[in-house]
């Protein structure tokens, strides 16, 4: 709002709804994310998604490049692959890598449960699974809902076998007991984290004996006995398994208006959809865009395929020797002069737990993109702290192009906190910068977005691509 000089006197939330509530892209752009979240429940499934439309628009792996002999070009479309579970998609533009790229970040991992390598056993007629939480969770919400196995499993002759067990209505979902409130009077008396243990996450597998043997453990041996009718898998493959249990079934509308979606993993594979998109569907060729997709961001960053690896240099550093030639002075300026986007989830402002936040600097659910000066636990720690030289040409570009934004913080100064992974994109020098989409109930099993706070991240990461600047 503005008085009669023109000096703003407040700084209104604004919904993306009365921006945008006829526009058919919307609800196009939303039904399209819920058929993409529904099937990439996994890291491998969110990475093998993109790969195949990537390819149907014309990208192509930079191995295959490689091996052909040829040089890239501006217009060509390129992308390498980080062991199954990481990315980094590549739009070649006309102008020199040392005056810096385009590059958006997100993360493919979400929290699960993962099986133990042993994981099979019996306990008096019940076939259970062994497992270990993943990421930051609330354990008691992972009991009595549906559940569905997802994964590989390397057999002792090499060959890889594809789990997915329990999406199809036809199929069976497992699940996690827990204590009728009958008897729970003791678990009651626990505090909240102690209810449910990370121990006592065993998944039901069976209950039916094989055969008319007379010994131990036949309800494991008839399980054992269907996965190697079914996939040739003996007990000992299942160490060299990657078996995930996750929400089973699809991403629904929520809300009696059908505004909202409530799915299964959308902190940060809604963010991975949003940018991929936009990166699909920008045309501006004269700076080079680059999408980097990593995991292992909930437990750290680490490992091979984690943001804190050395994988998004190494494919920068074939880009380069396949246009201009590499040397490692040209490999730092590029990086230095980039401007990079992470994308995450923000929670956002639940009047059921107002007690979290902060009102004057939290996100609001159908209020838009999210720009984040900076995120971090308590103190600001493992925090990247944009500069505001970078958050004001974001703010340029997002105005320019009509796009709702909003600025957050992640709930009170002592409540928690996260961390977001363009801190480590902020140590190659280049202008990097957090922005986020609200989400209620992150972490759980069921996260619930606004299809307005999609369709506006996707018109922000285009827009950013898109920018000559």
């Amino acid at each position: 709002m503005e008085n009669s000089n023109g000096y703003i006197l407040n700084i209104d939330k604004k919904s993306v709804w009365e921006y945008r509530k006829n526009d058919k892209k919307l609800n196009i752009f939303a039904e399209e994310y819920k058929n993409f979240i529904s099937i990439a429940k996994t890291e491998r499934r969110t990475i093998d998604c993109c790969v195949k439309t990537a390819k149907q628009k014309g990208f192509v792996d930079i191995d295959e490049v490689i091996l052909s002999g040829k040089k890239l070009k501006k217009g060509d479309k390129v992308y390498k692959l980080n062991r199954g579970k990481g990315a980094a998609f590549f739009f070649i533009g006309s102008e020199p890598f040392n005056f810096g790229i385009k590059v958006i970040a997100a993360h493919t991992d979400t929290p699960r449960l993962d099986l133990k390598p042993r994981p099979l056993y019996e306990d008096n007629g019940l076939a259970m699974l062994d497992t270990h939480y993943y990421g930051s969770i609330k354990k008691y919400q992972w009991t009595t809902i549906p559940l569905s196995l997802h994964g590989i499993v390397i057999k002792k002759d090499g060959s890889l076998v594809d789990i997915n067990i329990g999406e199809d209505v036809n199929e069976p979902v497992f699940y996690i007991s827990d204590l009728l409130i009958h008897l729970a009077e003791e678990q009651m008396q626990k505090p909240l984290f102690k209810g449910i243990e990370g121990e006592d996450l065993n998944i039901i597998l069976g209950n039916m004996p094989f055969g008319d043997c007379n010994f131990d453990d036949r309800v494991k041996y008839n399980i054992l006995n269907i996965l190697y009718e079914k996939y040739g898998i003996i007990e000992e493959d299942l160490i060299f398994a990657e078996i995930e249990a996750v929400p089973a079934g699809t991403a629904r509308d929520a809300g009696l208006d059908r505004s909202m979606i409530a799915s299964y993993g959308q902190d940060d594979r809604l963010g991975v959809y949003s940018a991929f998109r936009a990166l699909l569907d920008s045309n501006n060729e004269e700076k080079t865009k680059a999408l980097l997709l990593v995991d292992k961001e909930e437990t750290g960053n680490f490992g091979s395929t984690g943001a804190k690896s050395k994988f998004f240099e190494y494919a920068l550093f074939e880009i380069l020797e396949l246009t201009s030639g590499y040397n490692e002075f040209k490999l730092l300026e590029t990086l230095r002069n980039s401007k990079m986007l992470s994308i995450d989830a923000i929670c956002a402002y639940d009047p059921n737990y107002s007690f979290a936040f902060d009102i004057n600097n939290s996100a609001f659910l159908g209020c838009g993109v999210v720009l984040n000066k900076y995120n971090g636990v308590k103190g600001k720690c493992e925090t990247n702290d944009a500069d505001i030289e970078f958050l004001s040409y974001l703010r340029k570009i997002f105005d320019e192009n009509d796009i709702v934004w909003q600025h957050a913080e992640f709930g009170k100064v002592d409540a928690g906190g996260s961390e977001t992974i363009s801190y480590i994109l902020g140590q190659y020098g280049a202008q990097a910068a957090d922005i986020s989409f609200p989400l209620l109930s992150m972490h759980s099993p069921l996260e619930v977005s606004s299809k307005a706070d999609i369709y506006e991240l996707y018109r922000a990461c285009k827009a950013f691509f898109q920018s000559k600047k």
